[in-house]
């Protein structure tokens, strides 16, 4: 994919993109170069755009360089994972437009980092969706597939939120960050629903949320009922319409890097 189809494509999920890249237009950053050019170059070229609307260097900090190569690393999880189920006969017709819309937008995560990271980006991995034989029928059953579907975004999006803190060094890189979180739980709304599920994460256990227990550390933490310091179950106590339940659905908890990688590391081959 040349790097003007690459931008059309980032702004189908990021519409906001060229107004933060404001001294970047389409035609000034491509009247210069030939099709061949941009073909050859696109990694380096999106990554100085951006670093350049960054304010940084034409190099990025090795701590955010890290943080985009542990998101590429989900990315590359999810899209693999819907391109391998991607029109399978076990997904119900209802349901196969959507998944393909998710995967497009896995898609385009991927090469979105890829070509900021440029040669920095990892390859990448081969995966065991069988989670070492945990699931033995993951792309037969559609009950595993939406299942660990609803579980990688589940994850994804509070592995998002546990790195915002680590790209506060860079502000639009964390905007970025922060688009694609709120995309990730789109997805994860949409997953739980075609599952029959709420489209919100209820308590700290897989359980809850109509899941097997062998998924428990990727809820972990969810039952939470403090905020900022203030227990909103007790505070709010007197209103008879709040529950422990209502307030543990009305914030969802950040992961940190050690906790996604554990949670993920039975999918990596």
């Amino acid at each position: 994919m040349n790097l003007q189809n690459l931008f059309s494509e980032i702004e189908k999920v990021d519409g906001e993109i060229f107004d933060r890249l404001a001294h970047v237009s389409r035609r000034s950053l491509f009247s210069s170069l030939t099709k061949k050019t941009i073909a050859v170059a696109a990694p380096a070229i999106m990554a100085s755009a951006l670093t350049t609307a960054y304010g940084q260097s034409s190099s990025l900090p090795q701590g955010v360089k890290d943080v985009l190569n542990f998101a590429l690393a989900l990315e590359y999880l999810e899209y693999t994972f819907y391109d391998y189920g991607h029109n399978l006969a076990m997904i119900p017709d209802s349901y196969k437009a959507a998944f393909e819309v998710i995967r497009q937008h896995e898609e385009v995560h991927v090469k979105l980092l890829k070509s900021v990271l440029g040669s920095d980006a990892i390859p990448m991995p081969k995966f065991d969706f069988s989670a070492k034989g945990t699931f033995t029928d993951t792309f037969t059953n559609f009950g595993t597939f939406s299942a660990v579907a609803q579980t990688f975004e589940d994850t994804g999006v509070r592995a998002y939120k546990g790195q915002a803190a680590n790209l506060m060094v860079a502000p639009a890189i964390l905007q970025v960050a922060l688009q694609i979180h709120a995309t990730e739980a789109a997805h994860a709304a949409n997953v739980r629903y075609m599952r029959g599920q709420k489209g919100w994460i209820t308590g700290g256990t897989a359980a809850m949320q109509g899941l097997p227990a062998v998924v428990n550390a990727s809820y972990a933490g969810e039952e939470n009922l403090t905020q900022a310091g203030v227990n909103l179950a007790s505070a709010l106590a007197g209103d008879s319409r709040i529950t422990a339940d209502m307030v543990s659905q009305a914030f969802d908890e950040p992961l940190n890097k050690d906790q996604v990688l554990a949670i993920v590391a039975p999918f990596f081959a």
